[in-house]
């Protein structure tokens, strides 16, 4: 009802009545029970009474009810996600992933971001608020307690690319000793022997894992590691990566290669090894991790070591649903995957100049 002040009436403003399950089973003169399975795809309903049935609710405009079906499944049909940071191009593609198995299933998502860690509590509290049916955790710490907590809510998790050193009941990772195995070998095949590391503090069992496999890639090489060559920076970023290439360009005995955590850094270490007027490939050969999009634009273009994060997420997502669709205590559980993904050789890795 409205109320317009210029001809002093009230004027009744027509609102469309939803169509209800009801409605549509008196169009069809069938059963609420038998619509209401149809509608869900039922086994028991004929695949022509199905497809009759929903023709009929297309046609009567019918839209099923979330809160509706939330009440009498106690589901909300809600995924809650947590990030690190949005805004990492790493995570968008993994999000991506997530999303399309998600909306497959007609779920939505409940998006946070926390901050290395800093704010996971807070970030879990609000999912827990929300009544999320589970929870996705992409690269943060995610600790035993903050499981147990989960847990005591009923609330089922995934991990993705956890960082804290124990294994998790569900989780995906990527075989990062393997990928630091790969990028160090290559460098090591490409004539290198003076190869550096450029770590990330803050990112725990992913650098270390890297970095493991770059000390394995020169063990099987018979060389030995510099521990001067190998820095850990305070984060991630391009920042990062060019304090790790002036840091090292300030050495007697500069390296001839240098292999960075993730893309991001190995553009920053690039940038900063060119305002100094060093080439690469020419002086310095740059390796990345994680062949996000950006890395295939710089120039020269970034050898990196492309992780499956589409798949990532799309494994994360399914691997959720196993969880929920699970109604027997006896039955496997999903346990941990582990991806690897492929070196991508581009033009910022050559054979040293000397």
């Amino acid at each position: 009802m409205l109320f317009c002040e210029q001809c002093t009436r009230v004027h009744y403003e027509v609102v469309p009545v939803p169509v209800t399950i009801k409605d549509i089973a008196r169009a069809a003169r069938m059963s609420h029970s038998t619509v209401s399975r149809a509608l869900r795809n039922h086994p028991s309903v004929s695949a022509e009474t199905t497809a009759r049935i929903q023709r009929i609710a297309e046609e009567m405009g019918y839209v099923p009810s979330a809160v509706a079906r939330s009440l009498k499944t106690s589901r909300t049909r809600v995924i809650g996600v947590i990030v690190n940071r949005i805004a990492d191009p790493f995570f968008s593609r993994v999000l991506d992933g997530i999303q399309d198995v998600v909306q497959d299933r007609t779920y939505s998502l409940f998006l946070a971001s926390a901050n290395y860690g800093l704010n996971d509590d807070q970030a879990i509290q609000a999912m827990v608020e929300r009544r999320i049916d589970g929870l996705i955790i992409c690269a943060t710490y995610m600790t035993r307690e903050y499981r147990e907590r989960l847990d005591r809510q009923g609330v089922p998790s995934v991990l993705v690319h956890n960082r804290s050193a124990e294994d998790a009941e569900n989780a995906i990772y990527h075989d990062d000793i393997f990928g630091g195995q790969q990028m160090t070998r290559h460098l090591i095949d490409l004539g290198h022997r003076r190869i550096a590391y450029l770590g990330n503090a803050h990112a725990g069992r992913s650098s270390h894992e890297r970095l493991q496999g770059y000390r394995m890639a020169h063990a099987e090489a018979g060389l030995s590691v510099r521990e001067d060559y190998v820095l850990e920076a305070n984060s991630g970023t391009a920042q990062s990566g060019a304090w790790g290439a002036s840091t090292l360009m300030a050495l007697s005995e500069p390296p001839t290669a240098l292999f960075c955590y993730n893309d991001l850094m190995a553009i920053g270490a690039m940038s900063a090894l060119q305002k100094a007027g060093l080439q690469v490939p020419g002086d310095w050969s740059i390796v990345g991790f994680d062949n996000i999009t950006l890395s295939a634009f710089v120039n020269p273009p970034l050898t990196t070591f492309d992780q499956p994060k589409y798949r990532l997420g799309q494994q994360a997502a399914r691997m959720m649903f196993d969880l929920l669709d699970d109604d027997s205590e006896a039955a496997p559980r999903p346990g941990i995957v582990i991806l690897r993904g492929s070196l991508l050789a581009r033009e910022s890795a050559a054979p040293p100049a000397e």
